[in-house]
């Protein structure tokens, strides 16, 4: 009886190894080629975070900085782009760093002081953009809830990190093309909207 005990554990130890060997054919043979097919998949991933995109409004971003707006504890708000879209907005695009060699917590007050935008948390719900041309000022578009059409839910940077970011305004007239940013803590900056 022991020597039945003894040849079913061995089948089934022999079982197992193939199964063992089976999945890691199959492992392998999932893996894709050498070296070369790894690196490209790699370099395709990498390239969107690298420019800050995300499936939003940060969609085109580009390399090019338009402005930089100062903020304090070294934070820093580059603008890269501001479109005109056929609907009546204006999506400006950015990348908010944290420019110092610590943490930084982003200030509270970048939200503004509405009560709608404040009861949603962080946001960038405090820009505005001023027309000095038509004297002005188009605030941050809000959904029907009150919510802020802009980056939300950050609170830290640390040392050296950067944060795509957005903002929707309404769209100033079509003859404006330069209009100033202003956000609450940071300096204020002309942009150029195209589109």
């Amino acid at each position: 009886m022991s020597s039945i005990r003894f040849t079913a554990k061995a089948r089934r130890g022999a079982v197992a190894l193939a199964l063992a060997a089976g999945l890691a054919a199959g492992v392998a043979g999932c893996g894709g080629g050498g070296d070369d097919d790894n690196k490209k998949p790699e370099t395709t991933a990498s390239a969107p975070q690298k420019d800050g995109s995300d499936p939003s409004p940060q969609e085109g971003q580009s390399d090019d900085v338009q402005a930089e707006l100062k903020g304090s504890s070294g934070l820093l708000l580059q603008i890269t782009t501001a479109e005109r879209d056929a609907g009546g907005f204006v999506t400006v695009n950015g990348t908010l760093k944290n420019d110092s060699a610590k943490s930084v917590t982003v200030p509270m007050l970048l939200r503004g002081d509405e009560t709608e935008v404040i009861a949603h948390g962080r946001s960038l719900g405090g820009a505005t953009l001023v027309d000095s041309k038509e004297k002005k000022r188009y605030y941050v578009l809000r959904d029907t809830e009150g919510r802020p059409l802009t980056t939300t839910g950050f609170s830290t940077l640390k040392a050296g990190e950067e944060l795509a970011v957005f903002m929707q305004f309404p769209s100033p007239p079509e003859s404006t093309t330069d209009v100033t940013l202003q956000l609450p803590t940071f300096s204020s900056a002309t942009i150029k909207i195209s589109g």
